[in-house]
């Protein structure tokens, strides 16, 4: 089909116009037929002025499809651009979310390390000093051992040098790591008497020749009563009396045989410390003596604990 210009349309309006033929706007009903009182040239023209009305209508459905599209275009433009501004505002929120977890996250790094670093020098020290009381312990058995050992061999020694006494005067045991010499009264004194008897005396050189020889044991001397109470013109009670009869052993072994004062106390214990009952007359006999409790010295001990 010819093409005929848009910018022709108003020349052919005007030749019909110009012809005195009717003018019909493109769309507006026709005749049928053509008059017969028109020229082959207007009829031409007007044939013309109908194809450029045609193409025309096509144009225009066409913009206006087009001016639909664009317009759904474009809205859809509008959601797509709205959707990727809320993303990128999402994103942004992510992103300072982000950063802020990786400052808390690095922040609580730093403090478990410092925790960390913290707790490793604790248990340092603490494996420092459970390693020095392991060896303190180490060196208190060793020390507790060899005391032991020097209780058993003077315990063994003082047996076989009192063997001459009989067991009711003088009696041996170890208790709690000590020896304890016990020696009845009437080994020792006469009734009411803080003055040693002369077989007493003679028991009491035997201890001290072993205790001269054994210089790293202490010496303490323990008087005991029964429950009978006394009250003479010298000792107002038995607690006094058991006083007076420990000092008496301690300046005999003292200032007779020699003993180091600084290893010897006296002790007065009274009838508080009974051994047997005092209720019968074996009971009462039994718990009027004199113990000379002998250790080891503890000065080593003393001093591990102390350090």
């Amino acid at each position: 089909m010819r093409k005929i210009s848009y910018a022709a349309l108003p020349v052919l309006i005007a030749m019909l116009a110009a012809s005195c033929a009717p003018v019909y706007r493109c769309g507006e009903p026709r005749p049928a037929k053509t008059p017969l009182t028109w020229s082959k040239n207007l009829r031409d023209v007007v044939r013309e002025r109908d194809i450029v009305c045609a193409e025309l209508e096509l144009k225009e459905a066409e913009n206006a499809g087009l001016t639909s599209s664009l317009a759904e275009m474009t809205k859809m433009h509008n959601e797509v651009r709205n959707q990727y501004n809320d993303q990128l505002a999402a994103n942004r929120e992510l992103q300072e979310k982000y950063n802020t977890l990786i400052d808390n996250s690095l922040s609580r790094t730093e403090q478990l390390n410092q925790a960390l670093m913290a707790k490793s020098a604790e248990l340092d020290r603490k494996e420092r000093l459970l390693s020095e009381r392991e060896e303190t312990l180490r060196e208190m058995q060793k020390i507790i051992a060899r005391q032991d050992s020097i209780t058993k061999r003077l315990n063994s020694i003082l047996h076989n040098a009192l063997l001459g006494f009989n067991p009711d005067e003088l009696s041996l045991e170890i208790k709690n790591g000590k020896v304890y010499v016990s020696m009845s009264d009437k080994l020792l004194f006469r009734s009411g008497s803080a003055a040693v008897e002369s077989k007493g005396r003679e028991a009491l050189k035997v201890l001290a020749d072993v205790l001269g020889k054994n210089t790293d044991i202490d010496i303490l001397v323990e008087g005991h009563t029964d429950n009978v109470p006394i009250k003479t013109a010298v000792y107002k009670d038995n607690w006094d009396l058991s006083v007076a009869r420990a000092t008496s052993i301690v300046r005999i072994l003292s200032e007779d045989y020699r003993i180091e004062p600084t290893r010897l106390t006296a002790s007065g214990k009274g009838e508080f410390f009974p051994k047997a009952d005092n209720a019968t007359a074996e009971g009462r006999a039994r718990n009027r003596r004199t113990e000379i409790v002998l250790s080891p010295k503890l000065e080593e001990i003393m001093q591990l604990l102390t350090n």
